[in-house]
């Protein structure tokens, strides 16, 4: 209950309870202190919460990036995968390459088989050749060109007469093969030849 007493000088209020007895105020520097103390406490939380939200961010930024990152490395490891099967399936398929040529290469047997037979095979040895193609993958038959032993398989040398021919693939025994993934061009198998030696 509040009470005002209005005298000539004075105005007065005073608090009571319901039993008529005077309630005594709090001052109001207890009340500012009150005040302060909890906006102090209010501002300590919420900088813990700033604090604990950049520690979630944070941890969530490098989960993030490890995810992606494991990503990649997965799938740059599928991608050489892929492109290792693909050799070896390649690598397969080389001696049905090689059975083909050594049996064209004979041209008088060749023109006696059934011309229907040689259509035939001829056709078979062109489904073959698409599929290499298909894969990037091309032979090699380096007669002419300069002998490298990171290309190419010396099994022989000839003697020459032409100082040109000196250390020159003089004869291809058997083609190289090279498969192309991207920008990177790799020899699967180097063709396997003969030299050219300089008679003195």
């Amino acid at each position: 209950m509040v009470n005002m007493k209005n005298n000539d000088d004075d105005f007065e209020t005073e608090i009571t309870n319901e039993d008529g007895n005077d309630i005594e105020l709090p001052e109001l520097e207890d009340i500012e202190e009150r005040t302060e103390d909890k906006i102090k406490k209010l501002r300590q939380k919420l900088s813990e919460c700033e604090e604990e939200k950049k520690a979630i961010l944070d941890e969530s930024q490098r989960t993030k990036a490890d995810f992606l990152n494991a990503r990649k490395r997965l799938e740059d490891e599928r991608a050489r995968d892929r492109i290792r099967y693909r050799k070896q399936h390649v690598e397969e398929l080389l001696p049905l390459c090689d059975s083909f040529q050594m049996a064209m290469s004979n041209k008088e047997a060749w023109e006696k088989a059934d011309p229907a037979w040689r259509v035939g095979i001829e056709g078979i040895h062109s489904q073959l050749l698409n599929i290499l193609n298909s894969y990037g993958v091309k032979a090699v038959s380096p007669e002419g060109e300069v002998f490298s032993p990171h290309q190419h398989e010396a099994i022989g040398t000839e003697d020459v007469e032409d100082e040109a021919l000196h250390d020159k693939i003089v004869s291809v025994v058997q083609k190289g093969y090279e498969m192309t993934t991207g920008d990177t061009t790799e020899t699967i198998r180097p063709a396997r030849v003969t030299t050219g030696i300089k008679i003195k």
